[in-house]
């Protein structure tokens, strides 16, 4: 099959590169406003060049890969959809919540799927763990802990455009508690601070938080993010129930120290990049894709789901600014 790329920047370079490297894929047309990105792209992986969106699709794509800035989503999603060519967009769907829901509404009634880019649904741990849970090994499900730790902020300039920590980066906390429990989040309470980079604070931001969100089965799940972890990248999960207890990111490349006497694990060296702790799952993700292309599979992560998470963010957003807990209704209805 033929693959558009749309925006070629380090994520979209990184699924060029992917993509290039699938059985399923035979030729990519890539396009970006800075040329020699996508002259770049073109010259690595042996891509067509198109000059604009229009271009590309007009091209004979089979699949498109939105890998542009979050305030061109909306327009590049609906643009291959009203082509016919299903969608791959990184998330967020936009830069607002209502903006979102526009875009749910032009294409759920439309018969061309569109998939938002949650990795985590694709990494082998966070599989196991919905299918413990779905399976019942760990009898009534109690508690979640998930964890997501940047090991450096992002530069000052995407900071201020993020739309601030919960809907930047918790948000992959938010998708995933969903995807592998199977629950819906009724309630949130947050927490925040900085003692990092002043950046943030001037962006209005937070560095450093904490959220405690109330599944509608009365599952407690807490959630932990910094942009500080100076050991690397950490992203887990521990979901404790009545029979058993798991966790994700429980492996040699955890970023975590032990100081019990006589222990030597992690073993290796520690996840320093989203890439390399994530590498897998981008693949396994795209291989999905194509497989959504080829009409074998329905969308994995729909644009319906990831407005879920985002509600999610904007409740946790609104508790912080609040200092209080606040109801997932509440921001529907605002």
């Amino acid at each position: 099959m033929r693959i558009g790329i749309l925006g070629l920047g380090r994520i979209g370079a990184f699924h060029a590169e992917t993509l290039s490297g699938l059985d399923a894929v035979e030729s990519l047309v890539v396009s970006d406003p800075f040329a020699d990105a996508a002259k770049a792209a073109a010259e690595r992986f042996g891509a067509q060049v198109a000059d604009s969106p229009e271009a590309l699709l007009a091209a004979g794509v089979d699949g498109l890969v939105v890998a542009a800035a979050t305030d061109a989503h909306p327009a590049l999603i609906l643009a291959g959809v009203e082509a016919g060519v299903p969608v791959f967009c990184e998330k967020p769907v936009a830069r607002t919540m209502a903006e979102g829901v526009e875009v749910l509404r032009a294409v759920q009634d439309r018969d061309v799927p569109v998939q938002i880019g949650y990795n985590r649904r694709f990494d082998a741990g966070f599989a196991a763990a919905r299918a413990a849970v779905r399976g019942g090994e760990l009898g009534q499900l109690h508690t979640v802990r998930s964890v997501t730790l940047d090991p450096a902020p992002p530069p000052a300039a995407y900071v201020a455009a993020s739309g601030g920590i919960f809907r930047d980066c918790s948000v992959h906390d938010f998708d995933i508690i969903r995807w592998v429990t199977g629950r819906e989040v009724s309630e949130v309470y947050a927490v925040g601070g900085n003692k990092g980079a002043e950046y943030i604070a001037r962006a209005g931001d937070a560095d450093t938080t904490g959220a405690v969100l109330t599944l509608d089965d009365g599952t407690i799940a807490v959630v932990s993010n910094s942009r500080h972890n100076g050991r690397g990248y950490d992203v887990r999960m521990e979901l404790h129930g009545f029979e058993d207890s798991i966790a994700v990111g429980l492996e040699d490349k955890l970023p975590l120290r032990s100081v019990e006497p006589g222990v030597r694990f992690p073993a290796g060296s520690p996840h320093d990049f989203f890439m390399d702790r994530f590498a897998a799952a981008y693949r396994a993700e795209l291989t999905a894709f194509t497989e959504v292309v080829a009409g074998t599979r329905p969308s994995p992560c729909t644009v319906g789901d990831a407005l879920e998470a985002g509600w999610i963010a904007e409740a946790c957003t609104l508790s912080l600014a609040r200092r209080r807990p606040v109801r997932i209704d509440e921001v529907r209805s605002m």
